[in-house]
């Protein structure tokens, strides 16, 4: 260990690292703002059928070094039947971006209302019916990618306006 100025962070290295970063961050960005219009379009051009709830579980992410919290995710597969062809879905919501909870609580609540083996209804995109999902509202995952992804940028950016 150094001196407590040498723990200090500072960013990139150099201008080319910050600018990295930037494109980085804007392409973490811009992946949550494209999930959030196709979730949304999802949400609003769904149609209903009837579904089968075949497995419900909570999965766990123990995070990494950098991000040492756990979190839950509600898991759920169901089959469902659109224009005659069978399939098998996976999504609690239309997001692909997974919805993760800070309490194994908060996430059961997330699929509370579905019993496995249980008769539900799944929402499909006619365009694409292999796709559905189980409730048919936005998660705030994009949200959450829109804002990691610019503030990484933004502090980008101070990096790269130091460097010069």
């Amino acid at each position: 260990m150094g001196t407590g100025s040498d723990s200090k962070m500072s960013g990139p290295d150099s201008l080319a690292g910050a600018i990295l970063y930037i494109v980085i961050g804007l392409a973490i960005a811009s992946y949550g703002g494209y999930d959030y219009i196709q979730q949304t379009e999802a949400v609003r051009d769904s149609v209903q059928v009837d579904a089968t709830v075949t497995e419900l579980s909570i999965e766990t992410d123990r995070g990494t070094s950098s991000n040492p919290g756990i979190e839950y995710q509600p898991a759920a597969e169901f089959e469902y039947t659109y224009s005659g062809t069978q399939y098998t879905g996976t999504k609690v919501y239309p997001a692909e971006i997974e919805q993760n909870y800070e309490t194994r609580s908060a996430a059961e609540s997330a699929v509370e209302s579905y019993e496995q083996g249980g008769e539900t209804t799944a929402y499909v995109e006619p365009d694409e019916p292999s796709d559905a999902f189980l409730k048919n509202k936005t998660s705030n995952a994009p949200i959450i990618a829109i804002g990691i992804g610019g503030i990484f940028a933004l502090l980008s950016t101070v990096s790269a306006v130091r460097k010069i």
